[in-house]
């Protein structure tokens, strides 16, 4: 019986690695407006990840998602995309609207959009995104680009942070 169980903890301690193991991803999605000549930009995050990065970086505790959250979350937030999350048309640095945050279950949803851009005389666009690479080595940030048709994704990770959409 005693060979049965060392049998069984074997088989089964990879399983609980891989129970423990966590994915460092965020997925953001860039979408063309053609209605409102705008690009809208939605980035989904884990909850726990954002809310670590803000405290090592801020030492701001956010409580994001819960009856605690700080009023200065939205501000903080905003900040920290303003310093990760870069985005060029035609070479040239454009700023964004942070619209604001909502939640589903473990994942922040962020809103940005950028008006009046003139799709028809847009020739690149170039996105750097660095959201949570200065905290977890092993982030991934998935970016999907769809506009008039196009469509294009990539993943940039810390020590490629850049993509380059040529339309």
């Amino acid at each position: 019986m005693n060979s049965l169980k060392k049998g069984l903890l074997v088989l089964l301690l990879p399983l609980f690695a891989f129970a423990t193991h966590k994915f460092y991803v965020s997925v953001t999605n860039i979408n063309y407006s053609q209605e409102d000549d705008a690009l809208q930009i939605t980035s989904r995050i884990f909850i726990d990840d954002l809310e670590q990065v803000l405290q090592e970086r801020y030492d701001f505790k956010a409580q994001l998602a819960t009856e605690n959250e700080s009023e200065l979350a939205n501000a903080y937030v905003e900040k920290y995309f303003n310093s990760k999350f870069v985005l060029k048309l035609n070479g040239e640095y454009v700023d964004y609207t942070f619209l604001g945050k909502k939640y589903d279950n473990d994942i922040v949803i962020c809103y940005l959009e950028i008006l009046d851009i003139n799709f028809n005389a847009l020739t690149s666009i170039e996105i750097q995104n660095e959201i949570l690479t200065d905290l977890f080595e092993e982030q991934q940030n998935v970016v999907h680009f769809k506009a008039k048709g196009t469509k294009k994704s990539f993943v940039l990770v810390k020590e490629n942070n850049k993509g380059m959409l040529n339309l």
